[in-house]
């Protein structure tokens, strides 16, 4: 295991201490895709990302950015959720139901890459990063709860995620461990580190790869404003950090309680199942590690956005409850202003 180390608008500040803007209003296209809970972009520009169907579909929009066309590549027999193109037009897919899988280019075949680590089923992928060399990185959200029982495991709060290593011919390996509800990964472009988020934590560890850090954990960024969910990381060495929900101050409470009545409140807000917020918000990671976007729209028609990423001048979102895709225009940056300061693991 690694060494550890020791809903504002414009002109406010935020936990991120960066400026936050508007969003503009979001449009939903392709609406037969339920639950596209992550979206990432391909070579060609088209958007990719898997349903609540196990369907894995690729949507192509024309340049005034309607929707052209919207195929299934395959069915994973799961649930996908995270997703990565291959430099050969594969997919590798995490599913949370049967573990990381690969797409082939050609055929839609699947095939399981990892189905278990030290001899224990995977169950509960969520989101998965590629290095050049071929190494994935992809992570367990939960090893008590599975998809269906997500808000269970945020409220139990039980620091089952792991953070999975798959070097090219080798066996899957865990390198961080006891995270709270693991979720998006992602590597820096200059892969001298991968980050992973711990939405039960708000918050962003880091695991160093390069330099005199290597194998050093700290967090790339903490005390978020809501709930970190997936991570893409966009050509120009962006990170986009979706939030699925503002915080919660109840659930910050419930957190400081002792853990059998954490687990005896889960059934009770399983069965109310509240409405997602109607809050959408998304950070950017520039290349040097500053927050240098923070966007937000309150009253959003599109809620809890799981994911999203940049395509040209849209910003593409996907959520694990809605229905189809939504995109909006991506307002002109401001000048970057705070640096996201690493902060030692708690």
């Amino acid at each position: 295991m690694p060494r550890t180390r020791a809903g504002m608008w414009p002109r406010s500040r935020t936990r991120t201490g960066v400026a936050a803007e508007p969003l503009p209003c979001p449009r939903v296209l392709a609406p037969e895709a339920h639950g596209p809970e992550h979206v990432a972009v391909d070579a060609e520009g088209r958007i990719l990302t898997g349903t609540a169907d196990g369907a894995v579909r690729r949507l192509t929009l024309s340049p005034g950015h309607e929707l052209v066309r919207s195929e299934v590549l395959a069915h994973t027999g799961g649930r996908p959720l995270g997703l990565v193109p291959c430099p050969d037009g594969g997919l590798l897919v995490c599913d949370a139901r049967r573990g990381l899988l690969r797409i082939g280019p050609d055929d839609g075949s699947v095939r399981v890459v990892a189905g278990e680590v030290n001899g224990r089923p995977l169950r509960f992928c969520s989101n998965v990063a590629t290095a050049e060399d071929g190494t994935v990185y992809f992570t367990v959200s939960s090893r008590r709860h599975g998809l269906e029982d997500w808000l269970g495991d945020i409220l139990e709060n039980t620091a089952t995620g792991q953070l999975l290593r798959l070097r090219p011919g080798g066996r899957p390996e865990v390198v961080l461990d006891g995270l709270r509800f693991a979720n998006g990964v992602a590597l820096a472009a200059d892969e001298s580190y991968v980050a992973v988020v711990e939405s039960g934590a708000y918050r962003i560890s880091r695991l160093w790869l390069t330099g005199r850090r290597a194998g050093t954990r700290d967090l790339l960024l903490r005390d978020l404003p809501g709930f970190p969910d997936n991570l893409t990381r966009g050509p120009d060495g962006v990170i986009w950090v979706a939030m699925a929900a503002p915080r919660e101050p109840a659930l910050d409470l419930l957190h400081r309680a002792p853990a059998p009545l954490r687990r005896a409140a889960v059934p009770v807000a399983t069965r109310l199942r509240p409405r997602p917020r109607r809050t959408v918000r998304a950070l950017a990671i520039g290349p040097d590690g500053r927050v240098v976007r923070h966007l937000v729209r309150r009253r959003s028609p599109y809620r809890m956005a799981t994911s999203v990423c940049a395509l040209g001048g849209l910003l593409v979102m996907g959520s694990l409850l809605e229905r189809g895709i939504a995109i909006c225009p991506l307002p002109p940056p401001r000048e970057a202003t705070s640096p996201a300061h690493p902060q030692p693991v708690e």
